[in-house]
């Protein structure tokens, strides 16, 4: 199984703004010095494409789809929180916390993928898990090692034990489950999401281990990730509030590596870090400061990688 594609899917926004439904526990989210939801949206759209004219420059295959402006969906532009994409063709859709994200899901998008050629096998739906409070948020929940077949969660209100659990037993992978904190006021509290702690590459991992408290889970985790023969950079929890954690492994042209994620977290790498991460791959960043402040979330959560096969076209 390949661990990085050439393809993502991306949505642009129409109507993005801080989500009043996320902020209880998404502690990233910052008052963005109270842009209006219009000057907002406007910045975070030009952040947006100029993220997507860099990974096209590069010969990144990007599948850019226009949010609609008949829902309320401020949060559009992090679709990995709502499907996956995966080899064998199924995809995967799951179930949102806010109940303004789960109009995100959308079917058009999956006809478009097919009429660009993508084989969907089947689709195996979460998403009826809203209905008993029980959520699991895509590739933010899940860091998924495709190649090792391991699936990461940090567990939180939006990360359900079970339903992780149940995805690994459908896609035929190894639960890795541990707790992972943030100091917010003085308090500890989980982190929402386990890709804002940690990305997995080929041959790498970053993460926060200092969120883990427990010290058996941490060991455990970074036990897990030498085994499989990954160069582990740690990060600090003061880089994780910076997005460091929050970076994807892509496939540009010719096979080229590149390590994506926002000029914040770029910035916040020392230079040792980045020595060790260009000895993977090129790193790629971009100037996200409106999406981080408002969306609370970065640059991977903006990429919903597909990794479906191609119809081979016929002669």
């Amino acid at each position: 199984m390949q661990q990085t594609t050439n393809t993502v899917l991306m949505i642009r926004p129409v109507a993005f703004r801080r989500n009043e439904q996320t902020t209880e526990n998404n502690y990233y989210q910052k008052e963005a010095n109270a842009l209006l939801p219009a000057a907002a949206n406007a910045k975070a759209q030009e952040e947006f494409d100029a993220l997507v004219s860099k990974l096209r420059s590069v010969g990144v295959n990007v599948i850019v789809v226009e949010d609609t402006v008949n829902t309320d969906t401020p949060d559009s532009i992090f679709p990995n929180n709502w499907i996956s994409f995966h080899q064998n063709g199924d995809v995967a859709l799951y179930p949102m916390f806010a109940e303004n994200r789960r109009l995100e899901r959308r079917e058009d998008i999956l006809d478009l993928l097919e009429e660009q050629g993508f084989h969907i096998e089947q689709i195996v739906d979460y998403s009826s898990a809203e209905e008993e409070g029980l959520f699991l948020e895509g590739t933010g929940s899940l860091v998924l090692d495709r190649a090792n077949i391991k699936a990461y969660c940090a567990l939180s209100s939006r990360s359900n034990e079970e339903l992780m659990i149940e995805f690994c037993e459908d896609f035929e992978m190894n639960p890795v489950i541990f707790e992972a904190f943030q100091t917010v006021n003085g308090e500890r509290k989980h982190i929402y999401h386990t890709n804002v702690m940690m990305c997995l590459g080929e041959t790498f991992a970053v993460i926060c281990a200092d969120s883990i408290d427990d010290k058996k889970e941490r060991k455990m985790v970074l036990d897990c990730l030498k085994s499989d023969g990954k160069e582990i950079i740690l990060i600090t929890e003061d880089q994780m509030s910076n997005f460091a954690g929050n970076m994807l492994q892509v496939r540009g042209a010719n096979d080229k590596r590149y390590l994506v994620m926002s000029t914040s977290a770029h910035q916040s790498l020392t230079t040792a870090q980045i020595t060790a991460l260009e000895k993977h791959c090129e790193i790629l960043s971009s100037g996200l400061e409106t999406i981080e402040a408002c969306g609370g979330g970065s640059a991977r959560c903006m990429m919903a990688e597909v990794f479906l096969p191609k119809e081979e076209d016929e002669d």
